[in-house]
């Protein structure tokens, strides 16, 4: 537990009063966000506004973690490390696509076609590893398995498993991407999925099978340090969410909210619960599910079911004040988090009871 306060804390701070210079620097270098003409009028007032802030959450993110390692002689895990890789990976396909964009002044970065073979090549990579590497109990950071609360089913096989963490992958981070519309939205929701998973990283340690035999253990490898993963994003989330707050002073871009969706793909596949991100996550999933959903109405009817996608925007322009959308959506996504973190426990109850 020390090591998880240590690595949220350094990452808060380093966040906190990282964010301010990281503002003053991009400013002086031009790095502004530019806006889509399409989109809300009120959205014209953010134009300049410093953007590719993500590199500070995933600085923070990554300095956390080790301070946290470092300071209480914990070693780093291979977990850890594959979760923090991704985070990184994803963060710097999303930083060449927000540098695109400022280099050219458009609104427009990758083709979309390049954006995903970035994210299907750092999520095949993650998905390979996670399956080497077995510990000192044979324990990998991810089995050839689905799973919901725990694995379950039977094993699927090297390459459908690498394909499903592909595709879960590039749907978590473009489902942040696409949340990453107003002040604070996508920093504020990853807040409490990544509060979840460190109580269910936490959970995990304390009922861990290789120290615990009892019925409902967990068959997780390295379930503590994946905890200070959580906590040092977290963290620096926290820290970033000061300044990104409405009104934001700097924006996180693709940078960040691919990155965010990296760490927490990351760690679903490593605490074994990767249908459960879909509740966890169950804002970016209706987020997501609102662009489908027009996209796939205008194409088939030609007419649109939402004023504007992504649903954010459609509320914006039937009249909400943007800090209203912003705070009930938080408030929709930590109803998703209390979901899920309940129907974690109530499993991990209902096999302690038998």
């Amino acid at each position: 537990m020390k090591t998880v306060i240590v690595a949220a804390g350094v990452a808060l701070a380093l966040a906190l009063f990282g964010t301010p210079l990281a503002i003053r620097v991009f400013r002086r270098r031009g790095y502004g966000q530019l806006i889509r003409e399409e989109g809300p009028a009120a959205h014209a007032t953010k134009r300049g506004t410093p953007t590719m802030g993500g590199t500070v959450i995933v600085i923070a993110t990554l300095a956390g973690y080790v301070a946290g390692n470092v300071v209480t002689r914990q070693p780093m895990s291979r977990s850890g490390l594959l979760v923090l890789a991704l985070m990184t990976g994803l963060g710097l396909v999303g930083f060449v696509d927000d540098f695109i964009k400022i280099y050219r002044q458009t609104s427009l970065g990758l083709r979309s076609g390049a954006k995903l073979a970035g994210q299907a090549v750092v999520g095949a990579v993650f998905a390979v590893e996670a399956l080497r590497g077995p510990d000192g109990f044979g324990l990998t950071p991810a089995d050839a398995q689905l799973s919901f609360l725990r694995d379950f089913g039977p094993v699927i096989g090297v390459l459908p498993f690498v394909i499903f963490i592909v595709i879960m992958i590039a749907g978590a981070s473009n489902a942040v991407n696409l949340t990453d519309g107003l002040d604070g939205l996508a920093t504020g929701a990853a807040i409490l999925v990544l509060a979840a998973y460190v109580l269910i990283a936490n959970w995990q340690l304390r009922n861990d099978c290789t120290s615990l035999l009892t019925k409902p253990c967990y068959l997780v490898r390295d379930p503590q340090d994946v905890a200070v993963v959580a906590a040092a994003a977290l963290g620096a989330c926290f820290g970033f969410l000061w300044w990104n707050a409405p009104p934001a002073k700097i924006f996180m871009g693709d940078t960040g909210s691919l990155a965010l969706g990296g760490v927490l793909a990351g760690l679903a596949v490593c605490t074994r619960t990767m249908l459960l991100l879909v509740i966890l996550g169950g804002l970016f999933v209706i987020i997501a599910l609102s662009v489908i959903i027009q996209v796939g109405s205008f194409k088939l009817t030609g007419r649109r079911v939402f004023r504007m996608a992504p649903l954010q925007h459609h509320f914006e322009l039937i009249g909400w004040p943007e800090t209203t959308i912003v705070i009930r959506f938080w408030l929709i996504a930590g109803l998703f988090v209390g979901l899920g973190v309940g129907l974690f426990y109530l499993q991990w109850l209902s096999q302690a009871r038998l």
